[in-house]
């Protein structure tokens, strides 16, 4: 069994993972942007704003939102706008019929005209309020790591422009899964936003792009460091050196609670040190991704030397 790859990118991808990454609360202190950036997004947002998002769920209907970003004519944020306020309700279900047929994917069963009104108001304020203001450079540079991909798509084997592209991710070549689309992130680093429909799977990569002072060393290259400094995570790494092992197996072998044991592996996998195996929607094991090792050494002297 095999599946395709296929890359994407267009500035509708970045203005929906923007807000993913706002709403996802849990999540903001893994992400490269940090709280501050939280904390200075909001002063930039309305009161009445701040708390449509605080009280926002990213329920089955927010998955669909991201569904309908595949629709070619969406490509901006004001497409996606237009087309929520022009689209007739049974217009739209019949694109997500399309859709969901073609991904093997079960068609939504919520109100069309209700969706339409909630997400219109939900994304005309964050383009209005954020997403207009952030910089262009963002978004040209994920087109450049997009045309990078594309390029080395020509030449690489499937597995390892995966595994290259998302610093870790493995999927098991399952019975029904037909493609797997890669498209580049910046707002969610270093973390992944993962979407499983039906025989498609969508992940929004973190692209290790960095805007900042070329005098710092990268985001990506600090996070591998730390995450080599703490004993426990360097007795995950070689755990697995001798093989691929479960969650749990390694919780037993680390004698911690879980919840520091997933802390541990999270660092490990968002400086793209360990393998996740995935089986459709299943996170079935870690294995360590001993090329990232040995990378280290040349990251770290090509920051100092240069």
């Amino acid at each position: 069994m095999s599946y395709d790859i296929t890359f994407r990118f267009k500035p509708v991808y970045e203005f929906m993972n923007s807000l993913h990454t706002f709403i996802c609360r849990k999540s903001h202190k893994k992400i490269e942007l940090s709280p501050k950036w939280v904390k200075e997004t909001q002063a930039m947002l309305t009161t009445e704003y701040n708390s449509i998002l605080r009280e926002w769920q990213m329920d089955e209907e927010w998955k669909y939102a991201y569904l309908l970003l595949e629709q070619q004519d969406i490509y901006t944020a004001e497409d996606y706008i237009n087309f929520l306020e022009n689209t007739s309700d049974k217009d739209l279900l019949d694109h997500f019929v399309t859709l969901c047929k073609d991904w093997n994917f079960k068609v939504p069963d919520f109100e069309m005209k209700r969706f339409k009104e909630r997400y219109r108001e939900l994304f005309y304020e964050w383009n209005e309020q954020y997403f207009k203001q952030i910089s262009s450079e963002v978004c040209k540079a994920l087109q450049a790591e997009n045309a990078v991909r594309l390029a080395k798509k020509e030449y690489k084997s499937v597995d390892s422009l995966v595994d290259e592209t998302t610093r870790g991710l493995m999927f098991n070549r399952t019975e029904g899964l037909v493609r797997i689309v890669l498209i580049p992130q910046y707002h969610f680093q270093p973390l992944h936003i993962f979407w499983h429909y039906g025989n498609t799977i969508v992940c929004h990569y973190a692209a290790s792009v960095y805007l900042g002072d070329d005098t710092v060393i990268p985001p990506h290259d600090l996070r591998v460091l730390r995450s080599l400094g703490e004993k426990n995570r360097l007795k995950i790494l070689k755990y697995l050196h001798q093989g691929p092992r479960s969650f749990i197996e390694i919780v037993r072998h680390l004698q911690l609670s879980k919840g520091i044991t997933h802390d541990h592996i999270s660092k490990l996998r968002s400086s793209g040190l360990l393998y996740a195996h995935f089986d459709g929607e299943n996170l079935i094991e870690y294995s360590i991704r001993s090329h990232a090792l040995r990378q280290v050494e040349h990251r770290l002297l090509n920051y100092i030397e240069v």
